[in-house]
């Protein structure tokens, strides 16, 4: 159903049990991941949400909605609530690639399809990845699908970590990608990388010196992090190559795209980054 049908129905269903100046609030954007609605409901509505969420549900097809907080702490965990349905693990397809997790306790952003479908293109058969901060393959998992790249992808947290070993299987690439639940600071090899995934925000500098010990003497570094508005274009590239010079690796800047806006002036950038020995 397309969404200009979609939201009309909407309304008209819940112009009969909301007051109209609440009918007037109703989300006109949701995030959909697999069968599962993340819905920003205002508090106002918050005596009717489960009535909202539940015509939402109906009228969307899905078989559960969470509704949107916030993204919390070291591991990105989202603290959205439950509001329909009582099932949240799902399996969100995208590009060819299949992506099972639980979209109230693990971070994906269809906000980003773009630079995950970017990396399957930047890929190279063969070449060996690390991907410090995996996720549930988000980055990753497009290269090893669709280019054959060899991928050691390193997360953290134990909960996340059982999806994307799940999603390795899943998408039939256990041949190419390797899983290690640590943390990328205790992972022990060195000049390993022809290409290295830095999937990160706000303290994604700090890996900089851990990203260079396991890239080879010349290799590709993806960098994210977050910038405010009035420190682009000179950052976060500047502070990377900084970081780099103290090592003794070279840095040039390949390209810089624009994510998405990560809060009020500040916005989700990534650097491709060619590294090399002074």
């Amino acid at each position: 159903m397309k969404t200009q049908v979609i939201k009309p129905r909407i309304r008209e269903l819940l112009s009969k049990e909301l007051p109209p100046d609440l009918l007037d609030l109703i989300p006109k954007h949701w995030v959909r991941i697999g069968d599962v609605l993340i819905l920003p409901l205002r508090p106002e509505l918050e005596d009717y949400e489960e009535r909202i969420a539940e015509v939402y549900a109906r009228v969307l097809g899905v078989k559960a909605v969470l509704r949107k907080g916030h993204i919390h702490g070291e591991t990105r965990k989202p603290d959205y609530e439950l509001i329909y349905g009582n099932d949240t693990v799902t399996v969100h397809v995208e590009n060819g690639v299949k992506y099972k997790l639980d979209a109230a306790k693990v971070m994906f952003s269809p906000a980003n399809v773009k630079e995950r479908v970017r990396m399957a293109e930047v890929a190279r058969p063969g070449e060996l990845v690390v991907d410090m901060f995996a996720g549930i393959g988000h980055l990753s998992l497009p290269m090893a699908v669709h280019k054959g790249a060899r991928v050691v992808a390193i997360e953290k947290d134990p909960y996340t970590f059982r999806f994307l070993v799940e999603n390795i299987w899943l998408n039939r690439v256990q041949d190419l990608m390797t899983p290690y639940n640590m943390d990328n600071r205790d992972f022990p090899a060195e000049n390993i990388g022809d290409r290295i995934l830095m999937g990160y925000v706000v303290t994604t500098h700090e890996f900089i010196p851990k990203a260079l010990s396991i890239a080879k003497d010349e290799a590709i570094i993806h960098y994210h992090n977050t910038v405010p508005e009035r420190l682009r274009p000179e950052e976060p590239f500047n502070t990377f190559k900084k970081v780099a010079r103290e090592y003794g690796y070279e840095a040039e800047k390949l390209k810089e795209l624009v994510i998405k806006r990560y809060a009020p002036g500040v916005w989700h950038v990534v650097v491709d980054v060619r590294v090399f020995k002074k």
